[in-house]
């Protein structure tokens, strides 16, 4: 296993599988500029580790991540002062957001607490959101004014509908992990007894998957979003063509006629 030191994240990575704690439990776990920097500097590693092959995000504590900590100088109000919460956004969350998305490896958001404001978004941001039953989640950029931010807009609508998008970012009402689950807002909502062990278990099972059609399959589902039928057809040929040509197709071919499980290098 490898630690490495950050002050606001725990950062280790076991068996090819990383874990990115957000790591601010009396703050419950919100964002400052500095964690900002971390939680980069660490994606950085996952993308350019060719040995990590999966990524966990979760948080130290009683919280998964409640969003921006509206105490940091970056985004108060001082003395009349009015904060450009624009540049906030497009200089910390819009990259974040966009290096989860682009991210070479699949992640999974362990939603261990509450996720709140961009804390939610961030955990959507992922390819498989799992919460533990006691966890919930909650939009509430319109309790202080705000609109849903860090991808919040575009995640919501496409994971449970117009419908409940509205009324969760306009009521700004908790979520439990139980009826996240049910909406289609996450994967799964797991006992807490059992969290840590099926995180566990979904990261190795991940990590042991061939890495480039699981990304592949994520970049195919985004794109299906603004994509025509037609598009989208072509899209899948030319995934199709280049997974074709990878190891990992051939090893998957090769154990399946040998009746024997697959050895994916992620190649």
């Amino acid at each position: 296993m490898t630690d490495t030191s950050f002050d606001t994240i725990r950062f280790t990575v076991d068996g090819g599988v990383a874990t990115l704690a957000f790591n601010r439990p009396d703050k419950l776990n919100s964002f400052i500029e500095q964690m900002h920097r971390e939680v980069r500097a660490a994606l950085d590693t996952v993308q350019e580790e060719t040995s990590i092959r999966a990524l966990v995000l979760t948080g130290v504590g009683r919280a998964f991540c409640t969003g921006q900590d509206l105490g940091d100088r970056a985004v108060m109000i001082d003395s009349g002062a009015k904060p450009d919460l624009g540049t906030t956004v497009e200089r910390n969350y819009k990259p974040l957001i966009l290096k989860l998305a682009n991210l070479r490896v699949p992640t999974i958001a362990a939603v261990n607490g509450v996720a709140a404001g961009a804390g939610a978004s961030i955990a959507l941001a992922c390819d498989l959101v799992v919460a533990a039953k006691s966890a919930s989640f909650i939009q509430a950029f319109s309790k202080v004014g705000l609109i849903p931010d860090t991808g919040g807009t575009w995640f919501l609508p496409q994971r449970v509908g117009m419908a409940r998008a509205m009324g969760l970012a306009l009521l700004a009402d908790k979520l439990s992990a139980e009826q996240a689950a049910a909406w289609g807002l996450i994967w799964s909502a797991v006992d807490d007894d059992a969290f840590a062990a099926t995180v566990d278990g979904l990261a190795r099972k991940l990590a042991a998957s061939p890495t480039k059609a699981l990304v592949r399959t994520r970049q195919a589902m985004h794109a299906a979003a603004t994509n025509t039928l037609d598009q989208q057809l072509s899209l899948e040929g030319a995934f199709m063509r280049e997974l074709g040509w990878s190891a990992d197709y051939a090893e998957g071919v090769a154990a399946f006629i040998g009746k024997r499980p697959p050895q994916f290098r992620g190649e």
